[in-house]
């Protein structure tokens, strides 16, 4: 279990590229056009991460089973797309579909490849997006306001629960603020992400920069980063170029490209790091000898509903998690050695599951 990202932006950013390079396919056609992306591509990719295999050759896992997530690729968006302009409507439609926006801002230079607005300006074109996201926002949440207000006379609960969110979210868009702005009272997070606002998926700005400035970036994804800073949203610097060539290459092919670039790992990695900081996620293992499996669950998430991830009936008759702390069994060697140094706990209902915890559930139904 991962997460779903909508890679967004503006025509010919590079985002059909990114995300052949990110699923290592070539199903999303890049082509320097508007409009080559028509119907959303959607690539499921590994999460890499090294914990897993050095858990799998302790325990001799015969199968190793990362966690994944989806890159969802949606057509690009022009200025109007809130009026239905370009391919405005589709484009609304799939981002209301995934967890967090991928926005990916041209911050190169290249004559060969034209700019849909004459010009490169990485912040104007996080604003062109961000501006039609508001307004399309701000129209449906005036709707749906009126709508909850002529209804609220009837006291219903759940009525006046929403129309307290949707007016929360109003206020800050008639302010010119994204709805993710809005101060949600604590312990509604889930009900206002569920009213599935376009402005109030968080957003990781990817910066798609020149060969040369993938390891430190250049001054447009600075100021980039600067914007998602203040924001308080995560930005990432990326080659999408360079992905796409380290996309065709073995391993070690890999690593030597890499080297000669001065980057230790693929954007990829990085990619999926803020992804998962940006969401508040975390990953959790199951082992044993048939396999070793990561699994994705929410910063915070209690045992039993960490346990659901897995299969529902896990939830249901949860009785205990065997736990060990992932520096624990690699230290320990084991399952073996953890429980006879104490280290092997168990938890209840109640425990929240921390990122790298090595679990097995005990359950009856």
């Amino acid at each position: 279990m991962g997460f779903r990202c909508g890679i967004v932006g503006l025509p010919n950013v590079g985002k059909s590229t990114l995300f052949n390079a990110l699923t290592r396919t070539a199903s999303a056609q890049a082509a320097n056009f508007p409009f080559c992306t028509i119907e959303p591509n959607i690539g499921d990719v590994a999460v890499p991460d090294e914990r897993i295999d050095k858990l799998a050759a302790i325990a001799n896992s015969a199968r190793i089973l990362p966690t994944r997530l989806s890159f969802v690729d949606i057509a690009g968006l022009v200025r109007g797309a809130s009026k239905g302009e370009g391919l405005g409507n589709q484009f609304l439609a799939n981002i209301r579909e995934v967890d967090a926006i991928a926005h990916v801002l041209r911050c190169f230079e290249d004559d060969d490849i034209t700019h849909v607005e004459g010009r490169i300006d990485p912040i104007s074109d996080a604003e062109t997006v961000e501006t039609e996201l508001m307004l399309a926002d701000l129209e449906s949440t005036e709707k749906r306001a009126a709508n909850l207000r002529k209804r609220a006379s009837s006291k219903d609960k759940k009525i006046l629960d929403e129309l307290e969110l949707i007016e929360l979210a109003l206020a800050c868009l008639q302010d010119g603020k994204a709805a993710r702005q809005a101060d949600i009272p604590k312990g509604r997070e889930q009900d206002f992400r569920n009213l599935q606002l376009l402005t109030a998926k968080p957003v990781l700005y990817v910066c798609n920069v020149e060969e040369s400035s993938a390891s430190q970036g250049n001054s447009l994804s600075a100021k980039v980063a600067e914007m998602a800073a203040r924001q308080g949203a995560q930005s990432v610097v990326i080659s999408a170029r360079i992905e796409e060539e380290l996309s065709q290459l073995d391993d070690e092919e890999r690593l030597e490209y890499l080297g000669s670039l001065g980057l230790e790992e693929p954007g990829l990695n990085r990619l999926i790091r803020s992804g998962y900081a940006l969401l508040d996620l975390i990953t959790y293992f199951t082992v044993g000898p048939k396999e070793a499996r990561a699994w994705t669950i929410t910063k915070g998430t209690k045992a039993p509903q960490a346990a659901a991830v897995i299969h529902t009936d896990f939830e249901r008759g949860f009785i205990r998690a065997e736990t060990i702390a992932y520096n624990d069994y690699i230290a320990l060697n084991g399952e073996t050695g953890a429980r006879d140094a104490g280290k092997l706990r168990q938890e209840g209902k109640e425990y929240l599951v921390l990122d790298g915890d090595v679990l097995h559930f005990k359950f009856n139904v």
